[in-house]
């Protein structure tokens, strides 16, 4: 019975289904305090929810703020497609879709156990596998985020943690058709969440340097995968062509996020009427087209960083601070919450930096043949929100990978070492 016990404690699949639980059961009781007029259509009131009302009245891909403003490629298509196949099904903006689109979130968030699971017990043991699902389990961003975004978050936290293991796994193939559903998988990641493509040169270069030596045909091979990714993608890229006349692979409104994060309203000496507003924004998107408002907002964003650049690395600063702690002034935030829940919040995120640091010391030292690919996630993945603007949200990607690098730190012996 004890065995039993501990084998069911160890199961990816049990700890699954105890994630799922702990996300659904905030979901319901969010429902008990929220009125249903406003789940039903609050929660789709952004970018994402627009686009797949659009996708399901058959009107295509566009119509960014919810008016007739054209195509677009603002988004990445997976997810829009996912909540307009719920809205034909449920109906747009009804209760019905709200629940069943949260619950879409619940399970992605979940399922990323199975592959944080092989991840880790393939870098270390199965105890310390476990123990990093488990963690994953109770992560507070992976119970609030399927319910607080309707967004791509929690799907991208799952293929995150899905191209972790396959990298891993494909380090050691020689098969064709392994190559060629990786970058199926890329593809599939790319055109949910193109941030994830900051990962793709390292952990494709690390495939490559691995057994190279040893396996000459793996520069074929890692074409296989380059070919099924580009398949995957080009339809996309073909139809960003045709509809804006330029080169738009993946998605986008960069210009737009790399603007918000920089503009004058961050300057304190500024002139400049220091107020945006959803409703300027939008009105000038509607009058001048996706094209020419994207390289607006590129041009001034641009224009803001050459004048000010002691300014532009202090706003880096702050926005790295926040990716890891949840807030620019984690310490005085901390002392003046007014929430235990807040206050606990900021705690665990700098638990976790800690935890980060510390996994990745004993990973170095322990097992460095799998340092690299499991490094890359926390050092090159948030880079461009460094540069742009950040939030938890936008790491959320990285959530998995970081409760494995907190489960090694806490189990660190249990990393088995090899020689390198």
């Amino acid at each position: 019975m004890r065995e039993r016990f501990i084998a069911l404690l160890r199961s990816p699949w049990f700890i699954a289904l105890v994630a799922l639980l702990l996300r659904v059961a905030l979901l319901l009781y969010k429902a008990s305090v929220i009125p249903a007029e406003i789940l039903a259509t609050v929660p789709f009131q952004n970018e994402v929810g627009n686009v797949a009302s659009a996708l399901a009245s058959g009107q295509g891909f566009c119509c960014l703020f919810r008016q007739p403003t054209g195509p677009t490629a603002w988004l990445a298509p997976v997810y829009p497609l996912l909540v307009a196949g719920v809205f034909k099904l449920l109906g747009t903006f009804t209760l019905r879709s709200f629940y069943a689109v949260v619950m879409l979130n619940c399970v992605f968030s979940a399922l990323v156990c199975i592959p944080l699971f092989h991840a880790g017990e393939r870098i270390a043991s199965r105890s310390t596998a476990a123990l990093a699902t488990w963690l994953w389990a109770f992560f507070p961003t992976g119970i609030i985020l399927p319910y607080a975004w309707i967004w791509d978050s929690s799907l991208s936290a799952l293929l995150a943690a899905a191209l972790l293991w396959a990298t891993l796994r494909l380090a050691d193939s020689s098969r064709p058709l392994h190559f060629a559903l990786y970058g199926f998988l890329w593809g599939i990641s790319l055109l949910t969440n193109p941030s994830l493509g900051a990962l793709l040169p390292f952990l494709l270069a690390w495939v490559f340097f691995r057994h190279c030596e040893a396996n000459p045909q793996k520069l074929r091979l890692l074409l296989v995968a380059a070919a099924a990714l580009l398949v995957t993608c080009l339809p996309w890229t073909i139809r960003n062509y045709l509809q804006f006349h330029r080169f738009v692979p993946l998605r986008s409104n960069f210009a737009y996020e790399f603007w918000s994060g920089n503009n004058e309203i961050f300057d304190e000496h500024s002139r400049q009427v220091n107020r945006i507003t959803r409703y300027e924004q939008t009105h000038l998107y509607a009058r001048l087209g996706e094209n020419a408002f994207l390289d607006d907002k590129l041009q001034k964003a641009k224009s803001f960083v050459s004048a000010h650049p002691s300014l532009y690395a202090q706003l880096c600063a702050r926005r790295i601070v926040a990716t890891w702690l949840g807030t620019e002034s984690p310490w005085q935030d901390f002392l003046h919450a007014d929430s235990l829940l807040t206050r606990s919040l900021l705690l665990w995120n700098a638990i976790t930096l800690l935890g980060m640091i510390v996994g990745l010391v004993r990973l170095y030292l322990r097992q460095r043949s799998y340092f690299f690919p499991v490094a890359v996630f926390p050092l090159f993945f948030p880079i461009a929100f460094y540069l742009a603007h950040t939030s938890l949200r936008h790491r959320h990607p990285c959530d998995p990978v970081l409760a494995l690098l907190l489960s090694v730190a806490i189990a660190g012996t249990a990393v088995r070492k090899t020689p390198e």
